[in-house]
């Protein structure tokens, strides 16, 4: 229910489903929730698995394709899949009371010890209280890691990079530069190169150090583009200008026509939301790339709920969508007019920027829109995928 492709992700191991299993999986496939469909969809690659299978191959175990499911970059699966064919002589000591489904689990994964002496059995569960059980009866037992994200985010790619101390005299020999549209280019040729990836930013802390992104990779060769420096107050963006190296890369991505995908991490308060709304402003209202914005976020919320929202879709999204109004007044705060000028501000932005619930994003085609989704790390991976 966790995780539909859980049996393919063992690779060399064999795999056993009690019937017990079974059971709870035909138990919870109704609804629409995540869980129902993940259920749902194990059960179609059982189905898939056992077609032509006979009662024999059922027996001996079912081989799992090593090609046909993808198994998150890792081996591809090489055991078989084994299904509870008979009774098995299950016996808890009476320490564990009930007849739940945890503790059938349990039974059948000491008795299939007991019947494979020579193999060692794992019991594979997300359900924390189950491990306990196992490791009290003295049975191996382990979390799912196969679909666990980084938890750490300084193990996440940052698209940052620092040039080493000797980077121009290691590479000046083959370097070229030259300026295009009021921009300055570099050629930069060597093994320096393999690391880096498109629009990816190098930088070189110093008076005279460099802030670049990387624009092509060709072999050994990269085009480096030297960025804006939004740090200046002659280049901000609606009257804010980027306070560090980090915001002034964010911002020179957001503002980027040739990039249509940025995603933004950090702690709470270094300015996400405040810089896309920015960016998005800029590019709607100022240069009109965009016809206007779009901002959804995941309704979660942080304590108990408070039940039904009256009004109309945009007016129910309105509580969840605090942050925009905050980073909204921070933007419009700097506007020339007086409250008069602010008001007619708000008015225009109201016209501009359009509230949508996730809800309904299935089957939408947005033309020139500047969607901003915010606290994405909320979504689910089906949510992710439908996006």
């Amino acid at each position: 229910m966790h995780d539909p492709s859980s049996i393919f992700r063992f690779e060399e191991h064999d795999v056993f489903i009690p019937m017990i299993v079974l059971e709870e999986l035909d138990a919870g496939k109704r609804g629409m929730s995540e869980g129902a469909r993940n259920v749902r969809q194990v059960a179609r690659f059982l189905d898939e698995l056992m077609a032509n299978a006979t009662k024999q191959q059922i027996d001996r175990g079912i081989e799992l394709p090593p090609s046909k499911y993808t198994n998150g970059g890792r081996r591809p699966p090489t055991g078989r899949l084994f299904f509870q064919t008979r009774q098995l002589a299950t016996g808890l000591p009476d320490s564990l009371p009930g007849h739940g489904g945890d503790n059938a689990i349990l039974a059948y994964t000491l008795a299939l010890r007991r019947e494979q002496p020579k193999a060692r059995v794992t019991l594979v569960s997300k359900d924390i209280n189950l491990r306990i059980k196992s490791a009290i009866l003295g049975v191996h037992a382990e979390d799912y890691y196969s679909d666990k994200t980084i938890e750490d985010a300084d193990l996440l790619y940052t698209g940052v990079e620092e040039l080493p101390a000797n980077f121009w005299d290691r590479t000046g020999k083959s370097l070229e530069s030259w300026h295009e549209q009021g921009r300055t280019y570099y050629r930069v040729r060597g093994r320096v190169t393999a690391r880096w990836a498109a629009n990816q930013f190098v930088h070189q802390p110093g008076e005279h150090g460099l802030e670049a992104i990387v624009r092509r990779i060709e072999g050994e060769t990269a085009v480096l583009e030297v960025v804006r420096d939004y740090r200046s107050e002659r280049h901000g963006i609606w009257g804010i200008s980027a306070r560090n190296r980090e915001q002034n890369f964010a911002l020179n991505l957001l503002l980027d026509p040739e990039i249509d995908f940025v995603t933004i991490l950090g702690p709470a308060g270094t300015g996400k939301t405040l810089l896309t709304l920015a960016a998005g402003l800029a590019q709607t209202l100022e240069t009109n790339r965009f016809n206007e914005i779009i901002m959804t976020r995941v309704t979660i919320p942080l304590g108990e709920d408070i039940g039904f929202l009256p009004g109309t879709e945009e007016e129910k999204m309105e509580p969840w969508m605090g942050a925009l109004m905050d980073n909204l007044e921070v933007l419009t705060q700097s506007q020339e007019g007086g409250s008069w000028g602010r008001a007619a501000t708000n008015d225009l932005l109201r016209n501009r920027i359009k509230i949508r619930s996730l809800n309904f994003m299935r089957g939408r085609t947005f033309l020139n829109r500047y969607i901003i989704l915010d606290e994405a790390q909320n979504l689910t991976p089906k949510q992710m995928k439908a996006l």
